[in-house]
């Protein structure tokens, strides 16, 4: 039995027989009602048809291929044209002046052109062999400029090594003033004050005030160097203290120095982060390394995906625990129930557990190939950044994390960049008013768009 015809079909059945004619003729579908079209000649040729005349060069295909009965049910002919000669062409052109009426025949042919998109790779495809065969010579050159790009990366890395040494005696001497071993001088000490009301004080009533606050810090507490200053650093931290558990703050308070250092020369690239601790109750370490490889050459497979080193992966390091004193691990206990006899008994086992010091045990990277899971990958990609954040913020600017400068700085910037977006949209906002208001076909009892907050 033959399906009889239905307005509802005509979009599917339309959008159907328009995506096979142009599957045979075109070679490139563009939006904006651009068609590139190859003839059957070979030539290539790009026109720009209005949406009529596509509607009827698609609708045209669409009757070729089926065929009207008197009963009004449509059906496929084996010979894809209609019955008769110049009575079919013209029963042809009526239906297809009378679909093109439909505005669900338009919506859906323009829906299905839009959603069309022209790939770079698309265009690529329709030049001569000639020009594909210039690209691919272009192409041997971008290689060889990630090559050179790749050593520059190197000798930048050099050259982190040699200013390395040169911050390391000013390090050195922060560590010192940090653990309390070495007290700064006055000079070192100087520092200009913020305190405004402080500055306007003159002459001997500021003699005074300074007489005064050292009278005052006479009789305050003076605890050797600075107390919790890495751990301080970890707690103001995002990053950092969502790692931190409770029973990792006693161990971290510990924490003396974090320092970085680079791989020798002629050695494979890497850097290592040392975490130097004071003897405690926790580990005998009196160090914990962590060392990050780093691989700064294109990929063979994929040279154009080069943007510089980047880190591949990374060891650290065994912790001696303490008895007793491991907080990577908890004890559990779990009942067990026999099943022959339906005796229970109580066993204990130790199962992993979160700890800011399961950073010194990361996931191994697979060498077979073998490819991690999603939560592995977003693992081992945050101890990738927690790292390169270590290297390139923490240790060189310790201090200003400590007093909350340098966060205060980065929150500033990004704030700044929100703030030009509010800033922008307000401006859109009070041009589209004024264009309201300039606009006299507006009626003045229409109500003004409500805005999702």
């Amino acid at each position: 039995m033959t399906p009889r015809f239905s307005s509802a079909w005509l979009p599917c059945i339309f959008l159907s027989c328009f995506s096979a004619q142009t599957s045979q003729n075109s070679r490139v579908l563009r939006g904006s009602g651009r068609v590139r079209l190859k003839s059957y000649s070979g030539d290539r040729r790009s026109l720009a048809l209005p949406w009529e005349g596509i509607a009827h060069a698609a609708l045209g295909g669409l009757l070729r291929s089926c065929a009207l009965r008197p009963s009004g049910c449509w059906s496929f002919s084996a010979q894809g044209e209609l019955p008769g000669s110049s009575a079919s062409e013209s029963l042809q052109e009526k239906l297809t002046d009378q679909v093109m009426q439909s505005p669900q025949v338009l919506a859906a042919l323009q829906e299905r052109l839009e959603n069309v998109s022209h790939t770079p790779s698309s265009y690529i495809e329709t030049l001569p062999k000639a020009v594909k065969r210039r690209i691919d010579a272009l192409k041997q050159l971008q290689v060889k400029c990630a090559h050179i790009e790749a050593k520059f990366y190197e000798e930048v890395h050099d050259l982190e090594r040699k200013y390395a040494a040169l911050y390391q005696p000013l390090f050195d001497k922060r560590r010192d003033f940090v653990t309390g071993d070495v007290e700064p001088t006055d000079a070192e000490s100087e520092w200009p004050s913020e305190n405004e009301e402080e500055e306007r004080l003159a002459g001997d009533l500021k003699s005074k005030v300074v007489i005064a606050e050292k009278e005052a810090s006479a009789d305050e507490p003076n605890p050797k160097g600075i107390p919790e200053f890495w751990f301080t650093i970890f707690r103001n931290v995002d990053m950092l203290s969502e790692l931190v558990q409770e029973y990792d703050e006693p161990i971290l308070k510990h924490l003396q120095d974090i320092k970085v250092k680079f791989s020798d020369p002629g050695q494979p690239m890497s850097f290592s982060l040392e975490f130097h601790f004071e003897p405690n109750d926790y580990f005998t370490n009196s160090v914990l390394t962590k060392t990050y490889k780093m691989k700064s050459e294109p990929d063979t497979t994929d040279p154009f995906s080069f943007e510089g080193p980047e880190i591949v992966d990374c060891e650290g390091c065994t912790i001696e625990w303490k008895k007793g004193k491991n907080v990577t691990v908890k004890t559990i206990k779990k009942k067990q129930k026999h099943k022959g006899r339906g005796t229970v008994r109580t066993v204990t086992k130790q199962v992993p557990n979160d700890s800011f010091f399961n950073f010194f045990s990361p996931i191994k990277v697979s060498g077979d190939g073998e490819s991690l899971d999603e939560d592995s990958e977003f693992t081992l990609a945050s101890d990738f950044e927690i790292g390169h954040f270590f290297r390139e913020r923490i240790v060189p600017r310790a201090v200003l994390y400590f007093t909350g400068e340098a966060i205060e700085d980065d929150d500033n910037f990004e704030e700044g960049e929100e703030g030009e977006e509010e800033e922008l949209e307000g401006e859109e906002e009070g041009e589209e008013d004024d264009d309201a208001e300039n606009d006299p076909k507006r009626e003045s009892g229409q109500p003004a768009e409500c805005k999702q907050q």
